[in-house]
């Protein structure tokens, strides 16, 4: 068998990226997907190309990780470009939101209840009640907040 395998190295790789993207069907969650590619390509250049063994092993393992980086950058961006990733992200989502505050913050820290939940704020002050305040972004599950420079804004 390894005299074979040794023969014709590309039907190796093209077996085992066969059996990768298969795996990957019965749900591995993406994990042997870029692996299964780059062992058919892995396969493709040994098919086309004469290269020794150290080459084509060189070549699937530098493969995986561009095909894997790859992926992920493509992802990042198209999650990042996409209008409603808030979607069960309650602080996101009210990050620019404007309200009025009924309780004073003590060293710049209190609480605030916004429709059915009472969320942390932080401000770099300490506020009156009866404050308009912006969420400026959330930390954590803390609202960091400031005043709000124009009503209704």
């Amino acid at each position: 068998m390894i005299p074979l395998i040794a023969a014709h190295p590309h039907a190796f790789w093209l077996s085992l990226g066969g059996l990768l993207l298969a795996a990957e069907m019965l749900g591995a969650s993406g994990y042997l997907l870029w692996s299964g590619i780059a062992a058919l390509v892995t396969g493709l250049i040994a098919w086309l190309l004469p290269v020794g063994w150290a080459w084509q092993g060189t070549s699937f393992a530098v493969l995986t990780v561009l095909c894997a980086f790859l992926w992920w950058r493509w992802l990042s961006q198209k999650n990042i470009n996409q209008p409603g990733q808030q979607l069960n992200q309650r602080g996101n989502q009210l990050a620019g939101q404007v309200f009025v505050l009924e309780n004073n913050l003590v060293n710049g820290h209190g609480q605030v209840r916004l429709g059915d939940s009472v969320w942390p704020v932080k401000a770099d002050t300490d506020l009156p009640a009866g404050t308009r305040v912006r969420v400026v972004r959330v930390e954590g599950i803390t609202l960091r907040i400031e005043v709000s420079g124009s009503p209704g804004a």
